[in-house]
């Protein structure tokens, strides 16, 4: 399974980053691929998994569908909306590393047996699933370690910031101490910095989370090279 690559990397690339309020965020993604390509041409024997999230067009859709019919949509609905918007944004990445990826976007969560590229684009799956389980699942199939969790925040909080102007950053959590905060149950389109059902999955597996705010490039850089930086890693 690549057994070329020893250094593998999974990211969740959050939605937020991709799609945001105003459209298709270019300048996220022309950072993204100038970072990826200069990771590649240090490290040979690195190779990145990439999953990405749907962001807000998946809201989009779900607005204007609860609008049309006057009520709100299913739940089934929601992730099924949500899951072809990461399709959407996992075929655009896709296509913007078609040069060093594998040719197909990985949906079904079929293993591939060998993956001769560097670059590896994965999707959503299925109702139940959020991206950010799609990546634990890559990080069992793959036998990944480190999960690299980008999104629009800088650090996982000990309480959400929006309501408590008190909540303090964490640069390290325990995944018990993670789980109790934000409890068991995947809602479509929560806002959390880890799904909760993603974080008893990686706690099973033994996977560390790093969370970090995917548009400081910088900050990653320093990650990679083992700097101090600043995220939150979940343990």
């Amino acid at each position: 399974m690549g057994s070329n690559y020893t250094d593998k990397v999974v990211i969740s690339v959050g939605g937020s980053l991709i799609y945001p309020n105003g459209g298709i965020d270019t300048r996220f993604l022309t950072n993204l691929n100038r970072f990826v390509r200069e990771q590649l041409a240090e490290n040979k024997s690195r190779q990145f998994f990439l999953i990405t999230g749907g962001g807000k067009i998946a809201r989009h859709y779900r607005d204007a569908g609860a609008e049309v019919i006057g009520h709100a949509i299913t739940r089934d609905d929601l992730d099924w909306l949500g899951i072809h918007a990461t399709k959407m944004n996992a075929h655009l990445v896709r296509t913007i590393f078609r040069d060093i990826a594998h040719p197909f976007v990985v949906k079904h969560y079929e293993i591939i047996r060998k993956v001769e590229e560097p670059v590896v684009v994965a999707s959503g799956w299925k109702p139940g699933w959020s991206t950010d389980y799609c990546s634990v699942m890559i990080c069992e199939d793959y036998g990944i370690k480190t999960l690299v969790n980008l999104s629009n925040v800088d650090q996982v909080f000990d309480k959400d910031p929006t309501n408590n102007p008190d909540a303090k950053p964490l640069s390290k959590v325990s995944w018990e101490d993670f789980r109790k905060m934000v409890g068991d149950e995947w809602i479509p389109g929560m806002n959390s910095p880890f799904d909760p059902v993603a974080a008893k999955k990686a706690h099973e597996l033994g996977v560390k989370v790093v969370v970090m705010d995917g548009n400081n490039f910088e900050n990653l850089e320093k990650y990679f090279r083992g700097k101090e930086f600043v995220g939150t890693v979940i343990e």
